[in-house]
């Protein structure tokens, strides 16, 4: 009976091999009808843009230039004051977030009038505390750009927010600046949510996506190519680590762009909702 048993088994060996052959032979032939498919899927539902997505772009572009202006414009620059420090806030919380994350403690954050600040800690990896600062806002803002393209997710955005400005203001309580920007920031978010079903919020989570996106390579071209400020992220990162502080500053800044433009991506991908789509969903979504 054994030998009927092994010529058994290998004529259904045999036979499952086969049929493997043919059906990798299958899938193999199907590959690129498969991939061509595929790709014209994507292209038809993820990334075409719609008149509602064609609106989000241009307010991204109007912002960029306007905050562009401005930031070096010496008589109006004042303006985006509250909004620096925002963005300042979300870089020192970086900051804070990778020394945490990395074994180390955070005394305290403060922020400067004049437009700087500091998050005073000890341990943690400096060759990841440091970058963070620039590209710990540069995801933030890639974050919000993604959530600015449909109201439901700005509102879950500025929740989150809310949360790190908590964080923020446990770390900076004996700073009044930092207490008073992060306050004005949650009142305004606030706001928004009362206003035409948080219609207003998902466009001033872009406006904040996009300056703390950019935030980087506008203060690495201000730090260290008009004003040649020493004592930058990338200064320090350069002593410690090789290089020039200009290198860093560019690598971070290109860094930066690549998350901008995925946060643009993939919020064209995933909310191609009309604005009377998304208004029904915000009514829905924690209704006010």
């Amino acid at each position: 009976m054994a030998p009927i048993h092994i010529a058994r088994t290998l004529f259904a060996s045999e036979s499952l091999s086969g049929g493997l052959r043919h059906a990798r032979r299958a899938v193999v032939a199907a590959g690129p009808d498969l991939a061509r498919l595929s790709v014209l899927h994507l292209q038809r539902r993820a990334l075409t843009v719609n008149s509602t997505q064609r609106v989000t772009l241009g307010v991204i572009a109007a912002y960029t230039v306007v905050i562009a202006l401005l930031w070096n414009l010496p008589y109006v620059r004042w303006s985006l004051w509250p909004f620096k420090m925002l963005v300042i806030a979300f870089h020192e919380f970086g900051h804070a977030l990778a020394a945490c994350c990395t074994g180390g403690r955070v005394k305290s954050i403060s922020l400067d009038p004049r437009e700087g600040g500091v998050t005073h800690m000890y341990g943690g990896m400096s060759a990841i505390t440091l970058p963070a600062g620039y590209l710990g806002s540069s995801l933030i803002g890639a974050l919000l750009i993604f959530c600015g393209f449909n109201i439901v997710a700005s509102k879950v955005a500025s929740i989150v927010l809310g949360v790190c400005f908590l964080l923020t203001l446990w770390w900076a309580r004996r700073d009044w600046l930092t207490i008073v920007t992060v306050l004005m920031a949650v009142g305004l978010l606030v706001a928004c949510w009362f206003i035409k079903h948080a219609e207003p919020l998902r466009f001033v989570v872009l406006f904040i996506g996009v300056m703390s996106a950019l935030y980087s390579v506008w203060d690495i071209c201000d730090d260290l190519i008009l004003r040649k400020v020493n004592e930058s992220d990338a200064s320090v990162f350069a002593q410690r680590y090789g290089g020039s502080s200009q290198c860093w500053g560019v690598i971070w800044s290109i860094i930066s762009l690549v998350f901008m433009v995925g946060g643009i991506i993939a919020g064209i991908a995933a909310f191609p909702e009309s604005f009377s789509e998304q208004e029904e969903d915000s009514k829905k979504f924690i209704p006010t």
